[in-house]
């Protein structure tokens, strides 16, 4: 399923109503960051999802969420401290039932050539003050993938999306926050890089919401799994909803928009 929108672009709503984007695929039925997660999040009506990208030890951009592996795969490795070899050997989906054993790590690169027509929320990964590699190593991948104009680069980290806003300017970028952090700091760091802005669903209100889109910026907003949350940012005119349950926060969508 394909959006009708230009995500390069600074602020837009498609066919009248927010993008409904899979948080890290559809992860309430199938396990996170997985190209199981991915294909369900599309079939259950999504235009595309959200992942997390961490730079490997061997350079390559692997999706998983967490800095070790232990949580997802019962393994404990470090993800910036192994090599690519080390983590594709690992079940990423056994976890989650043995109907979705041998779903393994995926890279970026294989994500983006998997699902061409998906719009990709890509947020990087890293520790401490961040990894500039990574931002640059993205900005490739993406590049080479041709596609610029359907991906989505965030991150808590603002020196990563200011670091990636350099490699890449014509690919749309968005500072997240959440609410106990400093984030009018976060939000005022967006607003002056010129990016989206991707507030935790708490801090939405109608007057931040109309704030922050009359200022030119797109608003994507998580994690929404409530439907009487997601057809509230409807009427708050929010770029997108990130949710772990695509097929329930689209029909609320459906719902109160008709598209």
């Amino acid at each position: 399923m394909q959006a009708n929108t230009d995500v390069s672009k600074t602020s837009t709503r498609p066919e009248g109503r927010p993008l409904v984007l899979g948080h890290r695929g559809a992860s309430a039925d199938a396990p996170e960051n997985t190209m199981a997660a991915f294909r369900l999040a599309l079939e259950q009506g999504a235009d595309g999802f959200e992942l997390d990208a961490w730079r490997c030890r061997s350079g390559e951009v692997v999706v998983v969420h967490d800095a070790d592996t232990v949580r997802t795969t019962g393994v404990r490795f470090s993800v910036p401290r192994t090599p690519w070899s080390q983590l594709q050997r690992l079940d990423a989906g056994a976890w989650r039932g043995e109907a979705h054993a041998g779903q393994g790590i995926p890279l970026l690169s294989e994500v983006l050539e998997a699902f061409p027509r998906a719009i990709v929320n890509v947020e990087l990964k890293s520790e401490d003050v961040g990894d500039p590699l990574l931002a640059l190593e993205v900005a490739r991948i993406v590049r080479a993938a041709g596609a610029r104009d359907r991906v989505l680069v965030s991150s808590f980290n603002p020196l990563l999306v200011a670091a990636f806003r350099a490699a890449s300017p014509r690919v749309a970028a968005g500072m997240l926050f959440a609410a106990d952090q400093h984030w009018r700091v976060r939000a005022a760091f967006g607003r002056f890089l010129g990016t989206a802005l991707h507030p935790e669903r708490t801090l939405v209100t109608p007057e931040r919401s109309a704030s922050w889109r009359e200022s030119g910026h797109a608003v994507h907003v998580w994690t929404v799994d409530d439907p009487a949350a997601a057809e509230a940012l409807c009427a708050m005119e929010v770029d997108s909803v990130i949710t772990n349950r695509p097929e329930v926060v689209r029909e609320a969508v459906l719902r109160a928009t008709g598209r």
